[in-house]
């Protein structure tokens, strides 16, 4: 009998020996800098697990308070586990029996096979998801607990579930065992390079990588679609798109997108990008391309990115187009920014605004979400004092918490992906968008947060001041297209639809399929989900859907109905830097390529 060699037996010695030492080495360097950022950073950032300390606290206390009904809730604890031991008993011997929990449908946590095949993965499945059960619902019907606090036990107690999931841990994921042993545990040593690469990439806070961060190239394979810079200024260059018609709508179309993620979400490939569709159909496309801002903006408010930011853009299309009615879109907060403009021109008796289209934009706050357990006095606290540091808010930190919200699919399944089966993750357009995040400056982002999500003031009329003009909703009479997602978990759309309540004019509401991002990046070829309409605006949201028509496919070309039949007048394509303005580079520009340093 022959010896097999270590290629064929398991894993290579020698490389082995190699990754280990090349692991030594990275790790020292990390531990290194670990604790020099430690000492540099003090106690920065305590306060964030006070306030939740102080929440779990006071729902023990709660607890404690009714202990018949803590009872109650272990005692349905332990009859389901009897249940759960009665029919694994069952199973073991090989008969088929119903399972006592499932997985939601929309959990891909535990699609493979093993999961439902083999008794002991069964098994261990069936108690983790009774107990995430159990725990769960202890928390969030505690009695006594007001609305708030009994949101953020939610959320957490929902991370904390989420981290301890038997697929997160390599003894208890078939598939990482399937793993180890066909690889003679090459996987977990990969795992091991993968993370400490992603630690020394964020400088010793874990930066898991979604996609292959190398594969993709704005202006090569994502953003590439042909135009130029006509206009920069130190918060925004304006993009023109080269026509791809010869006749183009007379009103000019001005994308004005959030500043929380770079413009190119509106622009990843050629056939998901709304940027392309909109030229295609014949408009001239104008997109705002964002700074990517650091210290030196760090005073930068609210204001400044309403006056330097959307209203020159506004001027500067006027004059490369000559036209005074300007049709505009805004997407989440870039959505807030075009209402709070369109009320601020209305006040100033300003009629260059013939039309507001927003995507996922919030301007009623009272009901803001998940993201509503970041918001309220001790978190704002905390996180404007690590701005204050900083000048900024960090992009990573921003993604983090946006990641949060589906830890799941964003977080613990690249944990599993990367670390336990040592794989490197896959290309994908709009997980390497969503990893190219943005900084905020301190003193906009502080503005934002307290007098929009904290204090709701938008929608009061004259609740805010802007460029010495009070802001009142009211004031927007023009007609609006709002369109939300039904499953967004970042701009709920019953909270969309509250908002639309605010304004004067004409409004037509539109209710997507899929969340705050697929919702909207859902082109008509692709032939996906869905979308509800209803010509009237109903007091009650769910009256509303109730009421209102189901269509297939993408609300793009219910858009396209509504902007062009309000100004069907076509002039010749207008083509950029041949106007007043010259092209000052080809897009998407250098702002977009300007990366947070992680």
């Amino acid at each position: 009998m022959t010896s097999e060699s270590p290629q064929t037996s398991g894993l290579d010695a020698t490389r082995m020996s190699q990754t280990l030492g090349e692991i030594a080495s990275k790790s020292q360097n990390l531990v290194n800098e670990f604790l020099q950022r430690q000492v540099n950073d003090g106690s920065l950032g305590m306060t964030d697990m006070t306030n939740i300390n102080r929440a779990f606290m006071e729902m023990s206390q709660r607890l404690m308070t009714d202990p018949n009904r803590l009872m109650e809730a272990q005692l349905r604890l332990w009859q389901d586990y009897l249940d759960l031991w009665q029919k694994s008993a069952v199973a073991w011997w090989g008969q088929s029996s119903k399972p006592v929990v499932t997985p939601a449908s929309s959990d891909r946590r535990f699609r493979h096979e093993d999961w439902q095949q083999q008794f002991v993965f069964d098994y261990i499945k069936q108690s983790y998801l009774l107990t995430a059960r159990w725990l769960h619902s202890t928390v969030t019907e505690t009695q006594g607990l007001d609305d708030k606090t009994r949101r953020k036990l939610d959320f957490y107690t929902r991370q904390f579930v989420d981290a301890l999931a038997p697929t997160n841990f390599p003894v208890t994921n078939p598939e990482v065992l399937r793993a180890t042993l066909d690889s003679g545990g090459e996987n977990l040593l990969n795992g091991l390079n993968n993370l400490l690469s992603d630690l020394e990439r964020g400088k010793g806070k874990l930066h898991i990588r979604q996609t292959d961060l190398n594969h993709f190239e704005p202006g090569r394979n994502i953003a590439a679609s042909p135009g130029q810079v006509i206009y920069q200024n130190e918060l925004m260059q304006l993009i023109q798109y080269q026509p791809s018609t010869e006749q183009v709508y007379r009103r000019p179309l001005l994308i004005v997108p959030p500043w929380i993620n770079k413009f190119y979400i509106l622009d990843l490939r050629e056939k998901n990008s709304y940027i392309k569709w909109c030229v295609e159909q014949g408009f001239t496309v104008f997109v705002i391309s964002w700074v990517n801002p650091d210290e030196r903006l760090a005073e930068k408010n609210f204001e400044d990115y309403l006056q330097t930011g959307l209203l020159t853009a506004l001027d500067t299309v006027e004059q490369v187009t000559g036209e005074a009615e300007i049709n505009t879109v805004g997407y989440c907060l870039g959505g807030t920014l075009l209402a709070t403009a369109a009320a601020y021109l209305a006040s100033c008796e300003d009629q260059r605004l013939k039309s507001c289209t927003f995507f996922t934009t919030m301007l009623d706050f009272t009901q803001p979400g998940e993201l509503e357990v970041f918001i309220d006095e001790e978190e704002l606290t905390a996180l404007e004092q690590r701005m204050e540091q900083r000048g900024y808010l960090d992009g990573a930190d921003m993604a983090t918490t946006f990641n949060m919200l589906r830890a799941n699919d964003l977080i613990w399944s690249f944990f599993v992906n990367n670390y336990l089966l040592g794989k490197e993750p896959f290309p994908f357009d709009l997980l390497y968008w969503n990893s190219d995040s943005t900084r905020m400056p301190a003193a906009m982002h502080s503005f934002y947060l307290r007098n929009m999500y904290q204090n709701n003031l938008l929608k009061e009329p004259g609740g805010i001041t802007l460029l010495g003009k009070p802001i009142d909703l009211g004031k927007l009479t023009v007609p609006v297209y709002s369109v939300a997602a039904c499953e967004d978990h970042i701009a709920p759309w019953t909270s969309v639809y509250s908002g639309a309540h605010l304004l004067s004019g004409p409004v037509r509401f539109v209710l997507g399929g899929s969340g705050h991002i697929a919702g909207i990046i859902n082109p008509p070829a692709a032939g996906k989900y869905h979308y509800w309409t209803r010509d009237t605006l109903d007091a009650n949201p769910e009256q509303w859907f109730q009421a209102a028509e189901r269509h297939e496919g993408s609300w793009w070309t219910d858009w396209l109905e509504w902007v062009s039949a309000q100004a069907p007048e076509r002039v010749a394509a207008r083509i950029p830097g041949e106007g007043p303005l010259a092209a000052l580079e080809a897009a998407p520009g250098s702002y977009v390529r300007q990366r947070s340093n992680h």
